[in-house]
């Protein structure tokens, strides 16, 4: 047996601290996968568990956007989750957290809420196979986590984003029931609205977007967004729902979508609608943070409020056939606007906190000595 391959990885300790160490790398147990990291991406996600304001993720190795190159198959893996044929060198693109199939949301089919679904994402990285998070090297796909091969005709770069806000609003709008015809109002355009507007555009959906910093304008303009709503223009919940419903012949959007992630925001969702209207919320993620809403108006509207956290495992793959099919008809090569060698990740991480980058890509150069 010859010498195993060392990597590095990146450790939060605590909120804000971070450090590099590096292993060597174990080989894959048997019905995992070995991995290198092609690219990591800078999620919002990653931006609140630096800061120490995610609910369940408090320390570990970060990350969890990424496509990946297989290096070595554990025991008895031979294709993906789709029964794609599997060899070292395929790209493949893992979903960021685990299905048990044992736990009582997973027993009821609901594998996006699996009570295991970050075992292994705040795990010491002492602790093998140490290759926990994506902002490293090397990363195992452990057994019970779904992974596809990416298409030979979508951009690896491109792919490093699937298997999260892709895949997540793919299951949401499946969830919300977007559909031909329907006009939708997404209150945010960060990534996750961004894919919300491709999506709906695809569906035969007219897409209003309320936003108010103009680079995220500009680029829901580039995704096709057919109208705009500036909150600087428009100051008022009022004065945002008139300007709906002046876009809807009078009656309000069919269905909303809040991926602003502010309190308020998810309280503004009704008076957007119509009546009878859909709402899906997906940006407020931290418990404990209010606001005041209107129940009776939600009551006497009829409103049907729909969450999505996660997505249902299988998502990545669809995400994966819509990048193939669409991705060239929007700038997501544009999304990433910076790229960080992994031991400058704390500059990586600063500059999208002060939103002077949009997001930002890690590339791992040294893969292994």
């Amino acid at each position: 047996m010859g010498a195993r391959p060392s990597g590095k990885l990146v450790y939060l300790s605590e909120p804000e601290q971070l450090e590099i160490k590096e292993y060597d790398v174990p080989e894959p147990e048997p019905g995992a996968v070995l991995t290198e990291i092609e690219q990591a991406n800078v999620c919002g996600s990653e931006l609140h568990i630096w800061r120490g304001h995610h609910p369940e993720v408090k320390e570990g190795v970060l990350g969890h956007e990424a496509v990946c190159r297989v290096s070595e198959l554990g025991d008895g893996v031979e294709t993906d989750f789709a029964g794609e044929p599997l060899e070292e060198g395929d790209i493949v693109a893992p979903a960021y957290f685990l299905t048990c199939q044992r736990c009582a949301p997973c027993r009821n089919g609901q594998f996006n809420l699996c009570e295991n679904a970050y075992k292994f994402w705040s795990k010491p990285p002492e602790e093998p196979p140490h290759f926990h998070g994506t902002f490293s090297t090397h990363y195992f796909i452990h057994p019970d986590q779904y992974f596809y091969k990416v298409p030979e005709d979508v951009n690896p770069n491109v792919a490093a984003a699937a298997n999260c806000a892709l895949s997540q609003m793919l299951y949401g709008l499946d969830e919300v029931g977007v559909g031909w015809d329907d006009t939708v109002v997404v209150q945010g355009a960060g990534g996750l609205g961004l894919n919300t507007i491709a999506i709906a555009r695809e569906r035969g959906a007219d897409t209003i977007v309320v936003e108010g910093i103009d680079g995220r304008i500009e680029r829901a303009k580039e995704f096709g967004v057919d109208h705009v709503i500036d909150f600087r223009e428009y100051g008022t919940v009022e004065e945002r729902a008139e300007r709906v419903r002046e876009l809807t012949d009078g009656v309000g959007a069919d269905v909303g979508v809040e991926v602003a992630g502010v309190p308020e925001a998810f309280a503004e969702g009704p008076f957007l609608l119509r009546d009878g209207g859909r709402y899906l919320e997906v940006g407020n993620v931290n418990p404990g943070i209010n606001a005041d809403f209107d129940t009776g108006t939600l009551t006497r509207k009829g409103i049907d409020i729909t969450t999505a956290i996660r997505y249902q495992p299988w998502y990545l793959r669809k995400a994966l056939r819509f990048l193939s099919k669409h991705g060239d008809d929007y700038p997501y090569e544009d999304l990433i606007d910076a790229e960080f060698d992994l031991v400058d990740v704390e500059e990586a991480l600063a500059k999208s906190d002060t939103r002077e980058i949009t997001r930002a890509a890690l590339h791992p150069h040294s893969h292994a000595d």
